[in-house]
């Protein structure tokens, strides 16, 4: 019975501290269907005001008062004491007083040290939280004083998350995905259309698969599109042909979707470019008085890219020569 009890409130405090579930006034049910008759009500009632005094107290930094109250929470329910808790404690501690590196630290060793603690779940949740702030701009301290972006720290933790739950996981997956659109945001492009990859790889159909196929070519797509317009012929026209391969694919797929963001428009915009990019290699090589060589790129952009701008002034200066 005792040993019922104390799985029993390690699993409230988890639950309650991270807001995992509602609290219930009858039967707290666990993951295995098993059903836990509530302690007396008002040993109940004193707990549950107990635990959420402490999750205010933490969410708000009130350190002083946060540690008093787990004292107190600790000794007024001894059936909860355990190493675990213990070094949960420690992490929220650090958590209140803003220091997110430690807790981090703290929560890992948690996660490591006590893979089946009831805890571990509200561990991942505080470490997903840290790792959405960092990613929304949150400053990292070093040394004390210096400040700068923690972009890189939050793309870590929610790595490391992913690493431990799975990617075919809920949180696993949405610590990918923040991952994924935060280096978009950033215009990492590459960065971010090979985390899309990533994903794609594990969730091929459905709303995700779906994303993160749009997201490889809206991500290649851009990472052309982001030199200046009369700069980008000169770079590599290999992120315009995944791009476009990664629009065909959707419009196959999801044609519906594809139609609503306007696909085919971007697939007229990419063959442009695809296009344009051909016409100015014949270009230079006019510039330079080769002039068989660049016809035979102004042959090739008339009669591979039909339509086209390009392909028009490529027939009126090949009229020309």
């Amino acid at each position: 019975m005792l040993k019922d009890t104390m799985r029993f409130v390690v699993l409230v405090i988890a639950a309650v501290l991270m807001v995992l579930s509602t609290v219930s006034a009858g039967t707290w049910r666990l993951e295995n269907g098993r059903d836990w008759e509530s302690v007396s009500a008002e040993g109940k009632d004193k707990f549950f005001m107990a635990v959420a005094e402490v999750k205010k107290l933490v969410d708000t930094g009130k350190s002083k008062a946060a540690s008093k109250a787990f004292d107190t929470l600790t000794k007024d329910f001894p059936e909860i004491a355990g190493p675990d808790l213990d070094v949960f404690i420690e992490a929220e501690m650090f958590y209140c007083k803003g220091q997110l590196t430690r807790a981090v630290r703290s929560y890992d060793k948690l996660l490591n040290e006590y893979p089946k603690s009831e805890l571990c779940q509200a561990a991942l949740d505080r470490q997903f939280a840290i790792a959405t702030a960092y990613l929304g701009g949150k400053k990292k301290v070093v040394l004390g004083f210096i400040k700068f972006k923690g972009y890189a720290e939050g793309i870590r933790i929610m790595e490391k998350i992913t690493n431990r739950v799975g990617l075919d996981t809920t949180m696993g997956i949405k610590a990918s995905l923040a991952v994924a659109q935060n280096y978009e945001d950033r215009k990492k492009f590459n960065d971010a259309y090979i985390k899309w990859w990533e994903i794609s790889i594990q969730w091929e159909t459905g709303p995700i698969g779906r994303d993160s196929l749009l997201g490889m070519a809206r991500c290649k797509h851009a990472e052309y599109n982001k030199h200046p317009e009369h700069q980008r012929p000169f770079y590599d026209a290999s992120s315009l042909k995944t791009a476009k391969s990664c629009y065909r694919k959707a419009m196959l797929i999801y044609p519906e979707e594809a139609r609503e963001i306007g696909v085919d428009q971007i697939l007229k915009e990419i063959d442009e470019q695809l296009a344009f990019k051909e016409l100015s290699i014949g270009r230079y090589y006019q510039r330079v008085g080769n002039i068989q060589s660049a016809n035979l790129y102004y042959d090739m952009v008339v009669n591979d890219w039909p339509g086209t701008e390009a392909a028009e002034m490529a027939k009126e200066i090949l009229a020309e020569n």
